[in-house]
């Protein structure tokens, strides 16, 4: 795959991309506000772009104004689904249980097919993954809601995808384990790791040159 095209997705102030349609990048690490800073700067949407976010710890209103303080005018440009709080909130839609994967996949498809979405280019994103290994009955149940909705839907359309996991939270198993299953579906990771405060050093693999990268969060 080429990750450096005329559609590519371009991500502002991280040392990533351009990201070509269809990019998947999983994003690992144990420390949640720089993984959660990380996490905005790849999936905030720009003019002619749509976020479509899965939420399964935070409100869809804390979701569109984390979208806005990386990227002015954002959450105009958001749909979320949430396993948290209300659906308060423009383009917001909950599901009330993190481990119901089925419920979660049908809503994801749903919401991709709509109008809001189906003309844009789009940037999706699971925050937290962890969180669903967590609540689910069956990691394995976690890799094939992945494989068969969340990353195929990037397949199907002018769109990028990321996967956060916070590798600190009970994921219901190895967490180390965990990411390298899940490691192989996607196009490359990013590990970050916090080195105090507001800076993280990115360890990136599979988009591009591999390389260790130290940022301002």
């Amino acid at each position: 795959m080429n990750v450096a095209s005329e559609s590519a997705f371009h991500v502002d102030d991280l040392p990533v991309g351009p990201l070509g349609d269809g990019t998947s990048v999983l994003l690992t690490g144990d420390d949640r506000e720089a993984l959660e800073a990380i996490f905005y700067r790849l999936v905030s949407a720009e003019e002619g772009e749509h976020s479509l976010i899965l939420s399964t710890d935070e409100s869809g209103v804390a979701v569109q104004r984390s979208l806005d303080s990386t990227k002015r005018g954002a959450k105009d440009r958001s749909s979320v689904l949430t396993c948290a709080g209300s659906s308060a909130g423009q383009n917001v839609t909950t599901v009330d249980d993190a481990g119901d994967l089925t419920t979660l996949g049908m809503e994801l498809s749903m919401l991709v097919s709509g109008p809001e979405v189906a003309e844009k280019r789009m940037r999706s994103g699971i925050f937290l993954t962890s969180t669903l290994c967590g609540e689910a009955d069956d990691t394995r149940s976690v890799y094939r809601f992945l494989n068969s909705n969340f990353l195929t839907e990037l397949r199907r359309n002018e769109a990028i995808g990321v996967a956060a996991i916070d590798t600190s939270a009970d994921v219901g198993g190895d967490a180390d384990s965990i990411v390298t299953g899940m490691e192989t579906s996607f196009t490359g990771r990013i590990h970050v790791e916090s080195t105090g405060a507001g800076s993280a050093t990115l360890e990136i693999s599979g988009l591009g040159d591999d390389r260790t990268v130290d940022v301002e969060l």
